[in-house]
């Protein structure tokens, strides 16, 4: 069975990173054989030579996409899609680690079960070296539990995703819901009735630390997060209290230090 890559690079990424991550899909045990790197925006020249270094390496295999100018996580992902060759689509981000069976464990779950739309998996937050593990960030295992949680908190790890892309363009593809495309396209698909299935094992290291903490608070993160929790309620994904109880703990967190808010999702959020 075969699937695709996808990854979105834009600019501000290190040249390091991009390498170590490129790196662990190539080091797959079940190894794909469509990659497709979406550059979202001009880039540095380290970045474009770390491109050039597996385009060149693996000629049949990659395949960039360049947009013009910066168009968002969302939008880029939507660009490579549409030039992704296989039905199985993996995504991964331009900074994290893949654990080398992380694809042939998800590869295996839709052969076994050709209903499935989507799997995920927990994974490890660790900061600069994957030794230096911080958290293990966990999601429901089973379809109807993935459900019931996806009212208040994300359903699945977006990093470590693989999902079928007719079921992704079903509901619509990524859209335009700045800090959530991801949460935004997941609540879409539940709607439309997916099958989805979260690993239990952890198959990916997502890099983690003060940056990815500070863009958790602050009056702007927490408009976008009380325009999308009022959205959820509107179309009726959420409840009355799941809306309460999700706005209510969201802006105590955006409101505190990110010192305070790091250690609240280290030790309230995740299992450490």
């Amino acid at each position: 069975m075969n699937y695709s890559v996808l990854m979105s690079v834009y600019k501000r990424e290190k040249a390091a990173f991009l390498q170590a991550s490129i790196q662990s899909m190539m080091a797959q045990t079940a190894l794909t054989d469509d990659f497709v790197l979406v550059c979202d925006g001009p880039l540095t020249d380290e970045l474009d030579a770390v491109i050039n270094q597996f385009v060149n390496q693996y000629p049949a295999i990659f395949h960039i996409v360049r947009l013009p100018t910066n168009q968002g996580l969302g939008n880029a992902l939507n660009k490579g899609m549409a030039q992704c060759r296989n039905e199985l689509i993996a995504r991964m981000d331009s900074d994290d680690i893949s654990m080398p069976h992380r694809c042939a464990r998800q590869l295996k779950l839709f052969e076994e079960d050709p209903t499935l739309d989507i799997v995920s998996a927990s994974l490890y937050e660790f900061e600069k070296e994957i030794s230096d593990i911080r958290a293990m960030k966990t999601v429901p295992e089973k379809n109807v539990d993935i459900y019931q949680y996806a009212r208040r908190r994300c359903p699945f790890n977006h990093p470590v995703v693989m999902y079928k892309k007719s079921a992704v363009l079903a509901a619509g593809g990524y859209q335009d819901f700045p800090l959530f495309e991801d949460y935004y396209l997941w609540v879409r698909m539940l709607q439309n009735h997916v099958h989805a299935y979260n690993i239990p094992e952890p198959l990916l290291y997502m890099r983690a630390g003060t940056d990815m903490y500070n863009r958790r608070g602050g009056l702007s993160y927490l408009k976008k997060m009380k325009d999308f929790r009022r959205y959820m309620l509107q179309i009726g994904f959420s409840k009355k209290n799941d809306y309460l109880i999700a706005i209510i703990g969201q802006t105590m967190i955006c409101i505190l230090p990110n010192t305070v808010r790091s250690y609240l999702y280290k030790k309230l959020l995740r299992d450490t």
